[in-house]
């Protein structure tokens, strides 16, 4: 039995129903090993499969989704005639609601979602369509280490092309103010502290509001290419943008709304979506 190894293979970057945070959007960077018997090549597994196939399991089953703890007790699940609509209550007592199509989201079967727990799904998920020769997949999830301010966040772009346009999918996110050229610590925990576990949502997007409870609620909703998407947060869990909640826009935002509470300074702001990755906004 030999073991074949790929770290760093793929990021899930998604967001996941919590019972004490509600909506909250993670970025998990993904190490993968495999038990097996060498092929004829002398090989478990080619890694260029390896980073095409299995990469492409993970990417498709998980990548991009809202994660659903099915066996919460606080969650109901409806059908409707495109898809799921599911209705989440968490331990505060305040509401979540969700609707879309069937791939935009993933049952997990569990009460909370956890990173160990989801590795050891994603193995079981990932084993039976792996060739014969291959015993065993063992998955690591593992957050990036951020030295300075983060936030999570969910969001959903009706016009991208992609899985980008679901509603409720999300990030782990560092974030980077520059003020006159040099980082502005103070600033960047600021933000990352009004906008842990955010949704980010576009105003054109807002389709209604309500109150239960003495709770004031938004509604979103649009369709896409890949069908109708619905989503209902505590109003104090959303934040609103002019246009698409594109990192470019959102980086934008951040810098514009910082000149203007400080005029006479000059602003450059990194926001990351996810790992690796993100847009610069200059004002």
């Amino acid at each position: 039995m030999t073991t074949l190894f790929v770290n760093r293979l793929t990021v899930v970057d998604c967001s996941l129903l919590s019972p004490s945070h509600g909506l909250v959007g993670e970025s998990w960077q993904v190490d993968v090993e495999l038990d097996g018997d060498l092929d004829c090549q002398g090989m478990v597994l080619d890694f260029g499969e390896v980073k095409r196939s299995i990469k492409r399991m993970i990417d498709d089953g998980f990548d991009h989704k809202l994660l659903v703890p099915a066996r919460y007790t606080g969650l109901r699940i409806a059908e409707y005639p495109e898809g799921l609509h599911l209705s989440f209550e968490a331990e505060n007592g305040l509401g979540i609601a969700h609707r879309s199509p069937r791939d935009a989201l993933r049952l997990i079967p569990c009460e909370r979602i956890a990173p160990d727990g989801l590795a050891q799904i994603i193995g079981d998920y990932v084993l039976p369509r792996t060739p014969d020769n291959v015993d065993a997949v063992r998955i690591r999830l593992w957050s990036e280490p951020i030295d300075g301010a983060f936030y999570r966040y969910s969001h959903g772009l009706k016009h991208h092309d992609g899985n980008c346009q679901r509603i409720a999918h999300g990030h782990r996110s560092r974030l980077e103010i520059l003020r006159n050229g040099r980082r502005d610590r103070d600033l960047e925990q600021a933000w990352a502290e009004a906008w842990s576990d955010i949704y980010i949502g576009t105003r054109e997007d807002l389709i209604g509001t309500s109150m239960r409870d003495d709770t004031d609620y938004l509604e979103f909703g649009y369709r896409s290419t890949q069908g109708s998407f619905g989503l209902t947060l505590p109003t104090a869990a959303c934040y609103l943008i002019d246009g698409d909640s594109t990192v470019e826009n959102i980086a934008q935002h951040i810098a514009e709304r910082l000149k203007a509470e400080h005029p006479e300074d000059d602003f450059k702001v990194y926001a990351y979506e996810g790992v690796d990755k993100g847009a610069v906004g200059v004002a």
